[in-house]
């Protein structure tokens, strides 16, 4: 069993950025340690060093005594070490058999051996209570939730001394979690050392014995997880008491005219679905995993073909066969996956913010630079991104800035949206950006727009929505005012069948 892990004094440094700077801490085995951070402070730099993803400039990783070098993440795995990344890595082509088993395929003679590839994979899904799934299905085509289980099965099956989880729970149902949780447990017990990376508070104090707080690539402070709080955990972080977050909202508080109408909309996914949205108004959408609020905002997009229904916007019934035509009319979506459905990761923060209004960036039949840098340039100034050029890729930012950028996309001042769909915006960003996208949230109402909040928090839909609906298995399930709702009323509506 690993001892322990110690990390001296590591520094890395991208063009224009310095990620990392004289980072020196230690993990006992035995104990989870937490990664806590502002997006952009560090942790996945950190993280990417220890798979061997990264190399460090200067400093060093000592396993047991032992100094340790991973030029590649196969080295990283030879030395005992798993880093499970909020990107899955899995291969969307292979089954799920072939995920878990990727690196050590049973094999008879020349060939892999696919009944014993199966038994095994059936016993590890067992083992982790998620019979339901089929090894022999394709891993791009399970959900979210399940290709994240897959990876932490493959990182498990490896048996490594040290693991760290980044995100691990952001896709995941509550029955997953509690899978994960106990999981950790076990890892724990058994002497591993665990870092577990997580901007939801609450686990951190579930799951973790020690807290390393970073802040701009240096490390703030080191913390016993029991002697401390939420309030000195956030103001470590952020470097400020943010105080109340909801409380500190400004919002709007006059409605305009109803600008979406929904009557009886039905796709492959949603029934008989109807509801309407005023300008200036916030309406949020709660429910469960499979609820359907992601597919309704797919359908109003116009990802999803419509089956029956109608969809009325300033009066006007719209029939949208692609989401060109939904952003001609002025919708538009952040989508749940930031990184597959959102950006594109190759390209730059300036390419990815004008890549709906490439039209208008034109000269002739040449793109104009100044006018594309113009819109960039004033995308990252209106939300603060944090880059140091517009010609960043923007795979190198953290997930709270490529969640503004794709904000910066839409309401840049290039296009004329009225109806701004935002499912689970906050998802995997820290506390101190969460409050600034909450306030823009509020701010998009102030100017008169229609925004649909779609969240599976509960605490952050109830007090960032003015009315919020509910939904179970396609349906519609309830409606309530904010200032009727509770965490148990909402919960008991998303329950109903």
């Amino acid at each position: 069993m690993a001892q322990y892990i110690e990390f001296s004094n590591i520094r890395k440094e991208f063009p224009g950025v310095l990620a990392l700077d004289d980072i020196s801490f230690r993990v006992e085995g035995g104990r989870v340690c937490a990664l806590l951070g502002e997006n952009g402070a560090g942790k996945s730099t950190l993280l990417k060093i220890l798979s061997g993803d990264l190399q460090p400039d200067e400093g060093t990783i000592t396993i047991d005594g032992e100094l340790q070098k991973f030029p590649s993440p196969h080295a990283a795995i030879g030395a005992n070490v798993s880093v499970i990344y909020q990107e899955r890595q899995l291969v969307p082509g292979l089954s799920v058999a072939e995920n878990i088993f990727i690196e050590d395929l049973p094999t008879k003679g020349i060939r892999v051996d696919k009944a014993t590839l199966r038994r095994k994979t059936r016993d590890i899904l067992n083992e982790f209570g998620l019979s339901m799934i089929d090894p022999n299905e394709m891993a791009g085509r399970l959900s979210v939730a399940h290709q994240q289980m897959v990876e932490i099965m493959k990182a498990y099956r490896r048996n490594p001394q040290i693991i760290a989880f980044d995100e691990p729970t952001a896709p995941l149902t509550d029955h997953e979690i509690e899978i994960l949780f106990d999981l950790i447990k076990r890892l724990k017990k058994e002497g591993k050392v665990v870092l577990y990376v997580s901007h939801r508070l609450t686990e951190i104090f579930q799951v973790t014995d020690d807290i390393v707080v970073l802040k701009d690539g240096q490390l703030v402070s080191t913390l016993v997880t029991t002697e401390t709080n939420e309030t000195e955990l956030i103001k470590a972080m952020v470097g400020r008491d943010i105080g109340d977050t909801y409380a500190n909202l400004k919002r709007n508080e006059e409605f305009g005219d109803v600008l979406l109408e929904v009557e009886n909309l039905v796709t492959d996914d949603i029934h008989d679905v109807s509801f309407s949205i005023r300008k200036g108004e916030v309406l949020g959408f709660a429910g469960l995993v499979g609820a359907g609020r992601t597919e309704v905002a797919r359908a109003l997009f116009g990802v999803d073909p419509i089956i029956s229904g109608e969809i009325k916007l300033d009066g006007h019934a719209m029939k949208f066969k692609s989401p060109k035509d939904a952003i001609a009319a002025g919708i538009a979506l952040c989508p749940e996956d930031r990184k597959e459905q959102g950006l594109v990761l190759g390209r730059s923060v300036s390419n990815n913010i004008t890549s709906a209004v490439l039209p208008k960036m034109k000269s002739g039949i040449f793109l104009d630079k100044k006018k594309e840098k113009a819109v960039a340039d004033r995308a990252v100034e209106k939300y603060s991104i944090r880059t140091p050029t517009i010609e960043k890729i923007v795979l190198e930012l953290s997930g709270g800035n490529q969640q503004k950028v794709i904000l910066g996309r839409w309401t840049s001042g290039a296009l004329d949206i009225k109806l701004l769909i935002l499912d689970e915006p906050t998802k995997g960003i820290d506390v101190g950006t969460k409050a600034e996208i909450y306030q823009t949230v509020c701010d998009f109402a102030s100017e008169g727009m229609a925004v649909i909040f779609i969240s599976s928090e509960l605490t952050e839909v109830i007090n960032v929505a003015d009315r919020i609906i509910t939904m179970r298995n396609g349906h519609i399930t309830g409606s309530l005012a904010r200032q009727d709702a509770t965490e148990e009323s909402v919960l008991k509506l998303a329950m109903l069948d």
